[in-house]
């Protein structure tokens, strides 16, 4: 029981480090962890749990690199609604800015064009997890936004 209690703290521990988004490496997993009294941890063990709850990396608000957990990304699964891939939809006085999980935007985007200009859908430019779309002659920016927001069933 003991072992099964040290094993839970280890792992709350790891996933709150991971959740900071400020680790950039293995060893200081390894170092932040020892800081916090997990003795027994070395570079093996962080990676295999890396590996377990699918850590990635990305970059963080100051564009550095550092581990953080899928869940924190929103990371989709096969039977996930397309709605959830959408972290954020807001535009302008010109577009529609749709910010979504990682590698979802071109997804997203390829589904917006295919709507096409009859529900107000002039075209889309998408990166990895951004999507610019810009309304259709006739349509304002706000109309489009709306429409938008009722495809993906998002909260205005």
């Amino acid at each position: 029981m003991r072992s099964s209690t040290k094993q839970d703290d280890l792992v709350k521990a790891f996933k709150a480090l991971l959740k900071e988004e400020k680790l950039s490496s293995q060893g200081e997993i390894v170092q932040a962890l020892q800081d916090e009294g997990f003795e027994n941890i070395n570079q093996s063990k962080i990676s295999r749990m890396l590996t377990k709850f699918g850590a990635v990396r990305i970059r963080n608000a100051k564009m550095e690199m550092v581990y953080c957990l899928p869940s924190e990304l929103g990371v989709p699964t096969a039977t996930s609604p397309l709605k959830n891939l959408i972290l954020d939809v807001d535009y302008n006085d010109a577009l529609v800015v749709i910010h979504t999980s990682p590698g979802a935007a071109q997804l997203l985007a390829r589904l917006l064009d295919s709507i096409g200009k009859s529900e107000g859908i002039l075209g889309t430019i998408a990166g990895d997890d951004t999507i610019f779309t810009t309304p259709a002659r006739g349509f304002s920016v706000e109309q489009l936004y709306e429409a938008i927001l009722e495809l993906f069933e998002q909260e205005l």
